[in-house]
């Protein structure tokens, strides 16, 4: 095989990134990891992680990342800062071109690129998030035991999750733009069974108010011209999630119709010596626990790889 930069190069440093970089680099195998930004990924804005094993008492999100970086540099991983704008894995060496003009070679890549939720884009959403705004109602809803919150959308997702608030919140408001969910019928009739759900037809939020103690109120539009507020201390947004593919190379990759990697249960892509792991994997459960669990299986696969190579 053509000679490389390195055995290994990992793209994004959030928890699938670096468990790999942290198995890599005990592995001793020549590895990168490169990151657009700070380590952490989302989990850098989340405020508080109440269910990852071994802090029972949670952990705020940029702690938890301050350790795995520091559990990764114990190890001496090589980690780069620097935008990729593009790659190319159909070759046996993969290319990865940065935005400063240099480009890169590595024998296998896991791309750990995550995603971001689709977000309503009004006034208060940025400001609040975190403080009130959340997108993850398993990571979230115990901080709303006894108070009264909203749900925003209609499909599976959000009313999965306004079922599970109900554990929680005395009173869950789903706001719907439409006049009927996209739910499946089980689902919805469960929700309309649960007496502590309400919902907001043919609605939408038009902003998110609040101050330095978070989410005080909603103003709601309505379909017929008429506008109103509603009184939530939290906001969860489930309108879906966009993966972060915008720099892979999409026609050369497996992805599911929403545009997220498909892999086999080993993280393999349908690209030999290309793996993916995290968020920006096509799968039902995003969570920091199984994004890590899959940046290992990825690099374990990779050294699989790389120890099978002529």
């Amino acid at each position: 095989m053509q000679q490389a930069d390195y055995q290994l190069i990992i793209v994004g440093g959030g928890p699938a990134g670096l468990t790999a970089g942290l198995y890599a680099a005990r592995a001793r195998l020549k590895a990168l990891l490169l990151e657009k930004g700070a380590t952490g990924g989302q989990v850098l804005i989340t405020d508080w992680v109440d269910n990852y094993p071994a802090f029972p008492e949670g952990v705020n999100g940029f702690d938890l990342i301050d350790k795995m970086t520091a559990h990764v540099d114990r190890f001496d991983l090589e980690k780069k800062f620097s935008t990729v704008t593009s790659l190319d894995l159909a070759q046996d060496v993969k290319t990865l071109f940065l935005e400063n003009g240099e480009q890169l070679t590595g024998q296998t890549v896991i791309i750990c690129t995550g995603a971001k939720p689709r977000k309503i884009g009004v006034k208060g959403e940025e400001e609040l998030r975190g403080k009130g705004v959340s997108y993850c109602a398993t990571c979230d809803g115990p901080f709303y035991r006894n108070q009264e919150i909203a749900v925003v959308g209609g499909g599976n997702t959000a009313i999965q999750e306004a079922i599970h608030l109900t554990k929680f919140a005395s009173k869950i408001t789903v706001i719907h733009r439409r006049d009927e969910l996209r739910a499946t019928k089980i689902l919805q009739e469960k929700a309309f069974a649960e007496k502590k759900i309400d919902f907001l037809w043919n609605a939408e939020v038009s902003e998110i108010v609040g101050g330095k103690t978070g989410v005080e109120s909603l103003k709601i539009a309505h379909k017929d011209g008429t506008t109103s507020s509603l009184s939530v201390t939290g906001i969860f947004i489930l309108i879906g999630i966009e993966p972060n593919n915008e720099i892979l190379p999409l026609e050369q990759l497996e992805t599911d119709d929403n545009g997220f990697i498909v892999t086999d249960t080993e993280m393999c892509t349908n690209l030999p010596g290309v793996y993916a792991a995290g968020d920006i994997r096509s799968k039902k459960s995003r969570q920091i626990i199984n994004a890590a669990g899959e940046g290992a299986t990825a690099e374990l696969s990779a050294e699989y790889y790389l120890g099978h190579l002529e």
